[in-house]
């Protein structure tokens, strides 16, 4: 682990122009373009409501739902899927993250290095942002994400920030370099662009995909080689501060001559337990002779806010795991009792205690074959249950203890994708396109919806601001979730309108400009048409207005 030496990126967009609301009357009636620092908040022209109070009913700003991942909303009573809410665009690129939920928006990145915001009550795009131009894959030394790289992580979200961040692979001067980029949720201004590839590290043959997550103010996600584990690159876990900033980074296989150990955790992020400790679970390396000193790859480690790694666990067999690609592939799952529960390619599950993990061969208890493919993702944790994200369809694995054990209940043979619980159900979606949602206690298929063929085998589903979020490829499904707010009433979310915003910086991350574009819904002014060019611009400073005094 090192701290790195010089800023190689960084550029903070301040308000500046956009702070002044007159600048928007002179340009809207002039009809003049409208730099990136000044764009204009997509502002509802229509009656709002709130949903639910619940923190998942209102919001999902990170990879399953809270800082540790535990994948349930503790609020939704029931999802309809008798029918979609609504069915997203389809958008520029393919999906691999998990859609987010935020301040009356729908949040989700694409392998084309956009951004969008949804209306959480129509599906529409309330604006867009084109990050830069994403890696063609021919131009990298392996993969399997075509025919671009772009955005692979699933973002994260500080609501009291109002900004979303996320990593972006693109081309800059003819090379592909990874940007952490942080946008206004509410406009999709951009506020930070840097830089965060390791210190010697070869971009190409980097794939940023764990899910970003915040600890104590900070950026936290990991980076691990293409499909194919080609090319010569180590595994890092990688923290940088929602300003910006140095970036602090730990290395897996670090030692001279070692390589591999990859953070992917089949998209999941970073776990962060309740005294701001990082865990992860790191790849296969490149030490297969058991004479070899650890590398502290197939492992579940524990670092630091800092990334100073405070322990680990690795199987005995963890050379020969090595030397066949069987390594620990899912987020770490901690429970509220202090144990963890990690697993993988192996198809082992591993039962560990979280304040000793023990080392090589250090676990409590372990369960052979717990399904018949790979253990992928992040799980769902329901007190002692924990929800498996097996390739071969979800797992429900029981944890015991006085003697520690772990035992499978069901195996359900549906759906695949890291599961989430919501309304008494397990969801997971299938490799067949279809959202299934299962009997906690038995497996049995109660609830299904085809939602279209994923781009990936880990989609995961999220909730949020009334609905439940369902990825396919290139669109997002939505379905109504009905949740408990404090007063005890059955709320979601309710019609709301504003306008589109598209924004297009430039490729090098730089804002360059943006578009406007004002879409009419059910709320629209009426008569704006044919309204005099300086009332119409009044008429949009009045709007901004009047957010800013309810956002403040």
């Amino acid at each position: 682990m090192g701290m790195r030496i010089g800023l190689r990126v960084r550029r903070r967009i301040g308000a500046g122009a956009s702070s002044r609301p007159w600048v928007w009357v002179v340009l809207v009636s002039l009809g003049l373009s409208v730099p990136m620092t000044m764009v204009l908040p997509a502002t509802a022209s229509g009656a709002t409501a709130s949903t639910a109070s619940t923190p998942e009913s209102s919001g999902w700003t990170v990879y399953h739902q809270d800082a540790a991942g535990t994948g349930v909303a503790t609020s939704v009573t029931g999802v309809d899927t008798s029918t979609p809410r609504w069915t997203s665009p389809r958008l520029d690129g393919q999906i691999y993250g998990e859609p987010l939920a935020s301040s009356d928006r729908v949040f989700v990145a694409t392998e084309d290095d956009t951004v969008y915001a949804l209306d959480p009550s129509t599906g529409a795009v309330i604006w867009s942002v084109h990050l830069g131009t994403p890696v063609t894959s021919g131009s990298l030394p392996c993969g399997d994400i075509r025919p671009t790289v772009g955005i692979t992580g699933t973002p994260v979200i500080d609501p009291a920030r109002s900004e979303i961040f996320m990593v972006a692979d693109e081309l800059i001067g003819g090379r592909p370099v990874h940007m952490l980029v942080g946008l206004d949720t509410a406009s999709g201004r951009i506020e930070l662009t840097q830089d965060v590839d390791p210190p010697g590290a070869a971009p190409p043959a980097l794939l940023q995909r764990t899910a970003l997550t915040l600890d104590g103010g900070e950026v936290v996600f990991g980076f691990g080689g293409n499909y194919g584990d080609c090319s010569t690159y180590r595994g890092w876990l990688v923290a940088v501060t929602e300003d910006g900033g140095t970036p602090l980074d730990f290395a897996v296989d670090a030692a001279p001559g070692e390589s591999q150990g990859a953070v992917w955790m089949g998209g999941g992020a970073p776990a962060v337990d309740s005294s701001g400790n990082l865990w992860i679970a790191a790849g296969n390396g490149s030490v297969t002779s058991p004479g070899h000193a650890y590398d502290f790859s197939d492992s579940v480690l524990e670092l630091s806010s800092r990334l100073q790694l405070l322990q680990y666990f690795a199987p005995s067999s963890w050379t020969s795991n090595n030397a066949h690609d069987l390594d620990m592939s899912m987020e770490p799952a901690l429970l509220a009792d202090g144990r963890v529960v990690a697993a993988g390619k192996s198809r082992v599950a591993y039962l560990l205690d979280a304040g000793h993990l023990g080392g090589i061969g250090g676990q409590e208890a372990a369960l052979g074959h717990v399904c018949d493919e790979d253990v992928d993702g992040g799980s769902a944790v329901v007190g002692t249950t924990v929800f498996l994200p097996c390739l071969s369809g979800t797992v429900a694995l029981q944890v015991g203890s006085a003697p520690a054990a772990l035992r499978v209940l069901w195996t359900s043979g549906e759906g695949g994708g890291p599961p989430i619980v919501a309304g008494g159900r397990v969801w997971t979606i299938g490799q067949n396109g279809t959202l299934y949602g299962l009997d906690p206690t038995d497996g049995a298929v109660l609830q299904q919806a085809s939602v279209g063929v994923p781009a990936n085998h880990f989609p995961t589903p999220g909730v949020g601001d009334g609905l439940l979020l369902a990825p396919s490829a290139y669109r997002v499904v939505a379905f109504s979730a009905s949740s408990t707010g404090a007063s005890g009433q059955t709320s979601s979310s309710v019609a709301r309108a504003g306008p589109t915003v598209t924004t297009t910086p430039g490729s090098s991350g730089k804002a360059s400009g943006a578009a406007v574009h004002a879409g009419h819904g059910a709320g629209a002014i009426a008569g704006a048409i044919g309204v005099g060019v300086v009332v119409a611009g009044l008429a949009v400073w009045l709007l901004a207005r009047r957010r800013g005094r309810r956002a403040a």
